[in-house]
Order: structure tokens, then sequence, then C-alpha cells
């Protein structure tokens, strides 16, 4: 099998072979590639294995998916799949059936979006929060019922409903992902109004300001270590390296450069869909050197193994129950404050993405820059925009790193 640096300039530059049909094979992604018919048609590929089965699925024309990236994306969506134990084109395919069993109703309306415009036209991550929130929110209420007849009052009781039970930030989200749902839906012909559109979000969402202030600091990373393995070293590391949770909590051992004290999070992990590296400050290097690691049972290691999960207390999957771990982080933080005042000591509510904020704030007071500040938070807008953002791809790598170390020192030297 030939392979190739598929690049959008590559794809255009390959020609159809004088008879049958020839695959080149990515050299980026190697189980990606583009098949080119003698007729000169040009469809995307991707092989995986489910169940120990090598499946090979077609993507779909260069015709439909023009983008090199877009293709690549969904190879790994569908790799992702495999990898889960999911078949993708047994899913695509029950997809249809249902829409073509059922073409009336929400839920199978609902499957189709996923299918053909949330999986093509969204990233791995935004496609997963879709699909998440549509099955917890918006099927147990419509599930069944034909799409036609869902009209304005059913998405206002449906959003009251969720403002009623204390969620209403996620009453705001659930409109959003139902004004696009329904939006697809009319453009396809499947309905002829959007009984979503020109509802006003439910709640007003005030934008947060908390930070941890300079005496919280000690009492959360003392609070850290109380609570230990997994979670402990892992809100240290949310600290230190003001990354993102998802970012932070899917860490591979793969991912990491010790030698160059340097974390690569690759695209398809950053929400950004863009690689990002992140200097490891020296308490950063510390933790990382104190923790366990799987090695599973035929001691193969690799990107795709399971077992190279930084944070996993099965070797299997990332840790989970990010909630209960910050309950206790919060009780810990409580008694020592406790001890110290001798009363009942109190820490106002903090979440803890107040931790990227808390980093990004504290290396201001470090007279840190604040566009070096944006590169690490790994901002896609930032200080620098317009025509200057278009022209400076300087990554300024090496304040990044300084900036860090001095974040790192300034946590150390308030937890002494």
């Amino acid at each position: 099998m030939p392979t190739v640096k598929l690049t959008q300039a590559a794809v255009d530059r390959l020609r159809p072979p004088a008879a049958g049909r020839t695959e080149y094979f990515d050299t980026q992604l190697p189980a990606f590639g583009l098949r080119i018919s003698a007729t000169g048609r040009k469809s995307w590929i991707v092989m995986y294995r489910v169940d120990g089965r090598l499946v090979r699925e077609t993507l779909g024309p260069l015709a439909r998916i023009p983008k090199v990236d877009k293709a690549r994306d969904l190879a790994r969506e569908s790799m992702r799949q495999a990898e889960a134990g999911v078949h993708p084109v047994e899913r695509k395919r029950a997809a249809a059936t249902a829409v073509r069993e059922e073409p009336d109703t929400f839920a199978a309306v609902a499957d189709l979006f996923i299918e053909r415009y949330a999986r093509r036209h969204t990233r791995p991550q935004t496609c997963a929060e879709t699909q998440r929130l549509i099955e917890r929110e918006l099927k147990p209420a419509w599930g069944m019922k034909p799409i036609r007849d869902i009209g304005r009052k059913h998405v206002i009781a449906l959003l009251d409903g969720i403002v009623d039970r204390g969620s209403p930030v996620m009453a705001n989200r659930t409109l959003t992902h139902t004004r696009r749902l329904f939006n697809w839906a009319r453009e396809r012909g499947i309905v002829e109004t959007n009984p979503a559109a020109g509802l006003s979000k439910p709640t007003a969402e005030i934008e947060r300001d908390r930070i941890l202030s300079d005496r919280e600091l000690p009492l959360f990373w003392e609070a850290c270590g109380d609570i230990g393995w997994p979670f402990g070293p892992l809100f240290k590391l949310l600290l230190l390296t003001a990354q993102r949770r998802s970012e932070v909590a899917g860490l591979r051992w793969a991912e990491l450069n010790m030698a160059d004290r340097q974390w690569v999070i690759p695209r398809e992990r950053a929400k950004n869909d863009r690689e990002h590296i992140v200097h490891l400050s020296d308490p950063a290097v510390d933790i990382l050197a104190t923790l366990p690691r799987f090695v599973p049972e035929d001691g193969r290691e690799g990107k795709s193994s399971a077992a190279d999960l930084v944070f996993s207390t099965t070797g299997e999957t990332a840790a989970s129950g990010f909630s209960k771990a910050k309950d206790r982080v919060d009780g810990k933080m409580r008694e020592r404050l406790r001890k110290e005042l001798s009363d009942a000591g109190e820490i106002r509510e903090w979440t803890l993405h107040d931790l990227r904020r808390t980093a990004a704030t504290g290396m201001a007071k470090l007279n840190i820059a604040p566009h070096v500040v944006d590169r690490i938070l790994n901002h896609v807008s930032g200080t620098i925009r317009g025509v200057a953002a278009v022209y400076n791809r300087h990554a300024y790598l090496e304040e990044r790193k300084a900036a860090l170390e001095a974040w790192g020192g300034y946590v150390g030297n308030l937890s002494l």
C-alpha cells in the first residue's frame, strides 16, 4: 500500500490509475487514506479493528468532504469508537434504518443529526457533548414524539423543568443544542419551523471572577495531599499548568517528554483543535515522578493503550468522580482553616475551572505579559488579534517556560 503525507496539495496532485483503484495511506495517521478509482473518483477511507476483525470504512467522497483535516478528524472519531468497542459502520446503518422506519420521531431525527451533522462538522469532543445532552435531556422528553408535533410550548416546558430542578445553566445549553438541531432539520425539510427560534436563554450567565487567594492556595495544596491519588496530584497539576480539566484528566504518558520537561497536548484532545506545548515546572515534574503507572498484561505500551493514561485507577479508563473529589478537598480545606482560626472556618464556593483563572491571574501578578499568558492558556483569540494575529505566529516557548517556572515557584513558596 503506497503511503504519502496527505496534505491538501498532495490530494490535488494525486492522479487516478489506468485501471481499477489505488489507495494512498497517510504517513501522519497511517490507518487513514484516500482511494482513487480509474474514473477519477476520490474517497476517504479508514481501517481499524472491531472485536479483532479488520474493518475498512468509506468515510465519504472528496466532493462531499473536501478538507483533509476534516476527513482525518472523521477517521480519528471512527477509530476512537472502534477502540471503545462500537462498530462505526453498523452504528451508521442502524441510525439510517431507524430514520427510514420512524422518519417522524424526534429520536430518529436526532440520531440522524448526530451522524450527518455533528460527527462531520464539529470536533469529536463537541460531538460527544452534543450527543450526551441529547440523550440526557431531549430524548427522554420527546423521544418517540413526532418531531413536527413539537412546538414552542414543549420547548419552554422542557427548559422550565430543567431550571426548576436547579440547573439553569444546563437549561441554557439545552436551548442552544435544541435550536441547532431544529435549524438543521428545517434546512433538510424535515420540519417547517424551529420551535426554539427566538427564545431567550432561561437564565443570565454571569462571567465568573473567582480565584483562590494566597491564603487559600496553601489550604488547597495541603488538602490535595490529604486526599491523595488520583485527584490530589491531578488537581495540583490543574493549578500548576493552567490547562483545562479534560486535558489534564486525559493526560497520557506518551504525551510527556520528561527530558525536555514538556507536555504536548495533541490537537484531537485540545479544545481549540490545535496542538499545544505545556512546559513542566519543577513542582509539576516532582508530582509526575511520584505517580504510579499501569503496565498492560502483554507488557506493551503505546498511545492507543488505555494503560498509557496517567490518571487512571483501573488502567482501563481515565479517573472519574470529580464532584466527590472536589467535595473532599473542600472538607479538608475547612478542617485546616478551622484549626487555624479555632472556629468554624468557611471557604467561599469555587470550581475546578477557577484554578485555571487563578493561575492566569497569578502569572499576571508576577508581571507575565498578557500575550504569554494567552499562549499558555491556548486561547484562540487573545490579546493579539486581527491582522497582528494572522502574522504573529511566534510561539513564545521560552517566555511560557519562564512564566510557568515562576508560577510554580510562587505556588511552592506559598505552600511551604
